[in-house]
């Protein structure tokens, strides 16, 4: 990615995806040039969070809100120390930032970080097309001189795809790090870091938990030598059908019976410790407005997502595993993807979206709770 940081509101942007379709803007953000895979967002809020999410490493985000920038940008959000998206996507950025917490705009601070976006376009259009051909991989052009659309258009495809793609150690920690419980002790955790959050550890923080949270390269000895009460794997981007590292951990841990919960990319790392395939979906789950049902109560939650492969387990009967029996737990109501995995033969569960969920919603904050529980039931 090449950017400047100029002002760009202006300058002259193209958005050119690799099945040929062109969309010309103006720029947003720094200029330059950036790509990656093209996918959209329906969150009409929490895209500082969004933008900060290491899951999106290598993703150009399409923003369905119209509106976006409106809070500006803040300190105090950010889901990890940088902006992670590869370009940024929106319709009518906001002119002023009207919030009393914000510090800057938006447009400034994609010009700091160097990100690469494009404003003014239709992003209803964009968002049927992907809806109806996939995502796909894309580039964002822009400045004084843009390339010629055939030029432009062989650069997008040259570029690598998300499946097969092995990100997690891209975007991990690279020394361990604790979080310590807020109050007293009750736990301690080792988090298997594979693009986690911030507000991850905060919440199991909040309930007591010590958190030790390990490098995605980390192997079952670096787990087991914090003497955890609980394993967590956490989110992270790229194919998990690549993750061979994490999965031969998480299934150490089950040989363990230690208390294991898992979320997003965690949850397809468990589809595969239990024997299961993986799969990309057509266009994915991004935002903060996802239906999902708990099976195990019936209990339906808006929750928010951001994967773009599932488990591909059966819904209708509980599956033999090498370590006992497992069954999905929840599912998407728009499409019937496999949302969550519980064994029902020893503590451990998951769940494909982000219970922590820093913008909101705040439905599914339960899982947290069922994870103590399971560190409860383990040490009684």
């Amino acid at each position: 990615m090449t950017t400047s940081t100029r002002g760009a509101s202006k300058v002259p942007a193209v958005l050119v995806l690799e099945d040929g379709r062109i969309f010309r803007g103006r720029a947003y953000g720094a200029v330059g040039e950036t790509f990656g895979e093209a996918v959209f967002s329906t969150g009409m809020t929490g895209y500082q969070e969004t933008l900060t999410d290491p899951s999106y490493h290598r993703q150009v985000v399409v923003m369905t809100a119209p509106h976006v920038g409106n809070t500006g940008v803040n300190d105090e959000d950010p889901e990890s120390a940088r902006i992670w998206v590869a370009g940024y996507v929106v319709r009518d950025p906001a002119r002023v930032s009207s919030n009393w917490r914000a510090q800057r705009s938006l447009d400034e601070e994609l010009r700091h970080q160097g990100v690469v976006g494009i404003q003014g376009i239709d992003t209803r259009a964009l968002t049927r097309h992907l809806r109806e051909s996939g995502a796909m991989r894309v580039g964002i052009f822009s400045g004084s001189a843009l390339p010629d659309e055939g030029t432009m258009l062989a650069e997008v495809r040259q570029q690598p795809e998300m499946k097969g793609a092995d990100l997690s150690a891209e975007v991990a920690t690279k020394e361990t790090y604790v979080v310590p419980a807020i109050g007293e002790k009750k736990f301690t955790v080792a988090a298997v870091d594979l693009g986690i959050k911030g507000m991850t550890p905060h919440r199991m923080a909040e309930r007591g938990i010590e958190v030790h949270v390990l490098p995605a390269t980390a192997t079952a000895e670096d787990v087991f030598a914090v003497n955890p009460d609980g394993v967590f794997f956490s989110n992270g981007p790229g194919d998990p059908a690549t993750a061979d590292g994490p999965v031969a951990v998480m299934r150490a841990v089950l040989e363990r019976r230690t208390p294991l919960f898992g979320i997003c990319f965690g949850n397809q790392i468990l589809g595969r410790a239990l024997g299961f395939g993986t799969y990309k979906l057509k266009y994915g789950h991004r935002g903060i407005n996802q239906p999902v049902q708990d099976r195990t109560t019936g209990k339906v939650e808006v929750t928010a997502h951001n994967h773009g492969f599932a488990v591909d387990a059966p819904l209708d009967k509980v599956s033999d595993t090498p370590f006992g029996r497992a069954e999905v737990s929840h599912v998407c109501l728009n499409d019937n993807v496999v949302e969550g995995l519980q064994l029902l033969d020893q503590p451990a569960f998951s769940v494909q979206y982000h219970p922590e969920a820093a913008a909101g919603p705040h439905d599914a904050a339960y899982l947290f709770d069922r994870f103590v529980s399971l560190m409860e039931a383990e040490r009684a």
